[in-house]
């Protein structure tokens, strides 16, 4: 069998027409209550090309499971009986016969907002984060692989562009990060080539131009996009643990682009993180905050405390999950 090449080039064409706007759909879905539940579910959704866009989940007294998700179809199918019929049907071969699952059209959907008090919200958001004051030794490792990255720019290989070249610690979304700040920046990638080594390390081109179609010159500019992009490449996710009530609640957050869009597979890592560390998931929602003058997408998991694996009062479980959480995110987990 072939090997995979260690480098790749991509083209862009930034002509390509923007696609319609999405139908969404609510699928409720009603179970008995287990371990891993939230991701296995979440789990046959990717499988079946659906995108998460909202979701509420709620334990009742008598340890049912009350599932509400705001999709999208990748398809574009769920419109036809078929395609309803294929979801329900798997999800039930899989989790059993005592869920049960329907599918409504959701018209007039809108994201949902979340509100954490000011306090919580200053620390999840702020902008000069320091990842090793809360987190374990190997954690903290890796942020300081990751602010070794370098970050150049070089004008004289192209009349027409601005060459970037990137040489960082490859990580999962790094790619995604790289081109979703520099289209919030209003920069146009014409061309790239990437490649990866041994030992962790991708090193980018990115052939660029400013959005009136000149190349970026200025100093103060490539100062100005090369701090955002060491940020957004540092720090492209916020994950903390924090106090709600008596109760313990795992927060998850992610910039959302200028054009609306969340950052991918973000429920489905953390659900297969907390799955992995054997941690029930009481409740769950998905909104989005206004917070340093962007929108985040804010993940919010209310998480069981158990004798196995108690959280109120123990430092250690709490550094494990936010550490398990975020390598999972970042892709150091399968």
């Amino acid at each position: 069998m072939a090997m995979c090449p260690s480098s790749y080039a991509i083209p862009f064409y930034p002509e390509i027409t923007e696609p319609g706007p999405p139908q969404f759909y609510l699928l409720k879905l009603f179970s008995t209550d287990r371990r891993g539940l939230l991701h296995d579910v979440t789990h046959i959704l990717s499988e079946l090309e659906f995108i998460i866009q909202r979701v509420k989940v709620s334990t009742t007294p008598d340890g049912r499971v009350v599932n509400l998700f705001f999709i999208t179809d990748g398809m574009e199918l769920l419109h036809t009986k078929e395609r309803q019929e294929e979801i329900c049907s798997m999800l039930i071969a899989t989790l059993g016969p005592s869920l049960t699952c329907e599918i409504l059209s959701a018209e007039g959907f809108q994201q949902g907002f979340s509100s954490l008090p000011p306090t919580i919200s200053e620390e999840l958001f702020r902008l000069e984060l320091d990842e090793c004051e809360s987190s374990s030794g190997p954690l903290c490792a890796e942020m300081k692989k990751v602010q070794k990255a370098t970050i150049n720019f070089d004008n004289t290989l192209s009349p027409a562009h601005t060459l970037l070249q990137i040489l960082c610690v490859d990580q999962k979304g790094l790619l995604y990060d790289m081109l979703r700040t520099l289209k919030d920046c209003n920069i146009k990638v014409t061309y790239g080539r990437f490649w990866s080594d041994k030992k962790g390390f991708r090193e980018v081109d990115l052939f660029i131009k400013q959005a009136d179609g000149k190349k970026v010159i200025d100093p103060e500019k490539q100062d100005a996009l090369r701090s955002r992009m060491r940020s957004e490449m540092l720090h492209p996710l916020r994950v903390m643990i924090v106090n709600r009530g008596p109760d313990t609640e795992l927060l998850v957050a992610n910039p959302v682009e200028l054009a609306g869009k969340g950052r991918p597979r973000v429920f489905y890592d953390a659900t297969l993180a907390l799955k992995a560390l054997g941690i029930c998931i009481f409740s769950a929602e998905i909104g989005r905050q206004a917070a340093s003058e962007r929108q985040w997408e804010v993940y919010r998991f209310l998480l069981d405390d158990s004798k196995e694996f108690p959280l109120s009062n123990s430092l250690t479980n709490r550094n494990r999950v936010v550490d398990r959480v975020r390598k999972t995110l970042m892709g150091c987990y399968n």
